[in-house]
């Protein structure tokens, strides 16, 4: 059994002969509203890849430095996981993620950014991967820099670990309440199996997460039509294009562009 586990797939994810090479960075998107937006910011090219149309990539070209990879949008772990995988079989080794994310704890609220450190793993694709040692940590240095840029900015922001699941409509009183002595901070559908899989291939990863809804009371609180939800997935979209511009090398002029307007 041991010996199947840990044999390589079948399918491996590869660069195919129609492939680009990508340059280190990218940028995975989950939203398809906040994708489309940095799409049309940045003046980001599709280009096509040999993997089933499940997601869009994007190139974004810059006049110094190395482009830059847009990808999504992306729902769930399984689906997440097949754009990271070609992502960095396409030569990425440094990611960002941005998502939402429901917040367990009574002191966030909607708007609020969350940086997560570690994820528990409720979804089905994080054990099909073996790493050694504990539950996957995101990149110490990016989530650092990533900190930074948020302290510049004038923002707050809470550090903590994530629950991820792939039942939404089973994220159950009991469950809520166990995960919230924990101190675990909220609850997503794809950060715990991102993280593995970067562990897994030796790629970088942070996140920045964006409270889209409240669920610490055992009531389900909605906020998607919250003004502040959409003003700070805007920025939290802005600020890590911008880190991404800077991790590619490009120009200051142009990592700042994003910020300025």
């Amino acid at each position: 059994m041991q010996t199947e586990i840990y044999s390589q797939g079948i399918i491996r994810p590869a660069r195919g002969k129609r492939d680009p090479h990508l340059g280190p960075v990218a940028l995975m998107v989950m939203l398809p509203q906040a994708l489309k937006r940095l799409v049309q910011e940045a003046g980001a090219i599709e280009i096509p890849v040999s993997d089933t149309p499940l997601y869009r990539l994007y190139l974004i070209e810059a006049r110094t430095g190395s482009p830059i990879a847009l990808a999504g949008p992306f729902i769930g772990a399984p689906h997440a996981v097949m754009g990271l995988e070609k992502l960095i079989a396409l030569g990425v080794r440094k990611i960002w993620a941005l998502g939402w994310c429901g917040a367990l704890q009574p002191d966030l609220n909607i708007g609020d950014l969350v940086i997560p450190v570690q994820a528990i793993s409720e979804e089905g694709t994080s054990k099909h991967y073996p790493i050694a040692g504990t539950a996957p940590t995101a990149d110490p240095g990016l989530n650092r820099i990533l900190g930074d840029a948020i302290v510049r900015s004038g923002r707050e922001f809470t550090v903590g670990n994530i629950w991820t699941t792939d039942a939404i409509y089973r994220e159950t009183p009991e469950k809520v309440n166990r995960f919230k002595e924990l101190g675990v901070l909220g609850v997503d559908m794809e950060i715990s199996a991102l993280l593995t899989v970067a562990a897994y291939r030796s790629a970088a990863l942070a996140a920045l997460l964006v409270v889209s809804d409240e669920l610490s009371d055992l009531k389900w609180k909605p906020g998607f039509s919250n003004p502040r939800l959409k003003e700070n997935t805007q920025m939290a979209g802005d600020l890590l294009l911008n880190l991404s511009r800077t991790l590619a090398g490009c120009n200051p002029s142009e990592s700042n562009s994003m910020l300025t307007g």
